[in-house]
């Protein structure tokens, strides 16, 4: 089963690399009305007050650029949509939500009768999912986890009372295995699975949490990157693993009639590696406005010289990274990574589709990112 998050990343990607190919024009106007619909789309969509001028290029973005831009997706006819299941990115969120797709989400499991938070109309954030539904109690334990008391809860599992026990309390409580928090509204946020969720142990972030779905979301929003496998709980600051987009650079790199030779030659290309450097300090200085995970910044990366696959054990077969594995099988470019290393040489038995096996090869580049001071949010 594809994940809806895979679906909603793969059409943003796709819309990038048409619109790189597109003449001048057509980039001038979409690169300036999708910064508008950054910037006032959302509010609209929430029912809040614009300016007139605001709103009138609104509406001409959303008969040049917005319009076809959701007739492309397939999503002309569509009055609200629900996403659920693996958190989305709030910026890949925000971007449906810019080109006036009523996109929101909602958390529930099939334990809890499907769902138990719901954003309401005008009250819809791009890193909450909502409030709890009329008849639902949701708490914290200590460890952050999300309990939910609900008439909709399951009974029992089927003649499997041991697996019963652990997830229901005497007193009613359902553990969701999810770890967050609810703000000062009332909306839940959610910040990872329970048994992924760290701290970052020593140096400048000493205790500061670390929430690697929520990073490597964030940098799987930019059409370059792929995938990506986040590394920090405790230690001293966070190192990532990172997968290009095979089509989406490699159309870049024919802009700028760059050679390549496959997906190891590209990979490691300088400008590749400076292009991924900069997707990786635009999501530190995203991290950086976030008090609760300023300190999950990347402090540095590498872009690995072959693609993440099921076949070779790295992924599951629904695409979900098999992070201790990678860390297992990569562990010289992890202990590299946070050795200091400038490079670290590597091979890679691979499985091909026909069933063969051969090996990959290369001399990876370990590069710093720059990190940011957390901006304190305003009292």
């Amino acid at each position: 089963m594809i994940q809806a998050t895979t679906i909603l990343t793969c059409a943003v990607t796709n819309v990038t690399i048409r619109m790189e190919d597109a003449g001048a024009l057509k980039r001038k106007l979409y690169g300036y009305f999708m910064e508008h619909a950054k910037k006032v789309g959302p509010a609209l969509m929430d029912g809040k007050s614009i300016g007139g001028i605001d709103r009138l290029l609104y509406a001409l973005g959303n008969l040049m650029v917005y319009g076809p831009l959701r007739n492309t997706l397939g999503f002309s006819r569509v009055r609200v949509a629900y996403t659920a299941g693996e958190a989305i990115g709030p910026d890949l969120f925000t971007f449906y939500r810019s080109i006036g797709i009523n996109l929101k989400q909602l958390y529930g499991s099939t334990e809890t009768a499907v769902f138990v938070c719901l954003q309401p109309d005008h009250e819809v954030r791009a890193d909450t999912v909502g409030v709890p539904i009329e008849g639902v109690e949701i708490k914290l334990a200590p460890n952050g986890e999300i309990l939910v008391k609900s008439p909709g809860l399951l009974k029992e599992y089927y003649k499997n009372e041991k697996a019963t026990r652990e997830v229901l309390t005497d007193d009613g409580w359902y553990h969701t295995s999810d770890a967050g928090f609810i703000d000062a509204s009332g909306h839940l946020k959610i910040i990872d699975r329970v048994k992924d969720v760290g701290r970052i142990k020593g140096g400048a972030n000493d205790g500061a949490l670390f929430a690697p779905k929520y990073v490597e979301n964030k940098l799987k929003f930019f059409p370059y990157i792929k995938e990506v496998v986040a590394y920090g709980d405790g230690r001293e600051r966070v190192c990532v693993f990172i997968n290009i987009d095979l089509e989406a650079v490699g159309n870049w790199a024919e802009r700028r009639n760059l050679p390549y030779a496959g997906y190891t030659d590209l990979a490691g290309k300088p400008e590749v590696l400076q292009l991924i450097k900069g997707c990786v300090e635009q999501v530190n200085a995203d991290l950086s406005r976030d008090e609760l995970l300023a300190g999950s910044q990347i402090a540095r990366f590498l872009v690995l010289h072959k693609e993440l696959d099921p076949d070779d054990g790295e992924l599951t077969r629904t695409n979900k990274v098999r992070r201790g594995f990678i860390g297992e099988k990569y562990a010289v470019l992890v202990d590299a990574l946070y050795g200091g290393k400038a490079e670290q040489f590597i091979e890679t038995q691979v499985k091909f589709e026909d069933g063969r096996t051969g090996k990959v090869s290369a001399t990876l580049k370990l590069l710093d990112a720059q990190t940011y001071s957390p901006v304190k949010a305003a009292a």
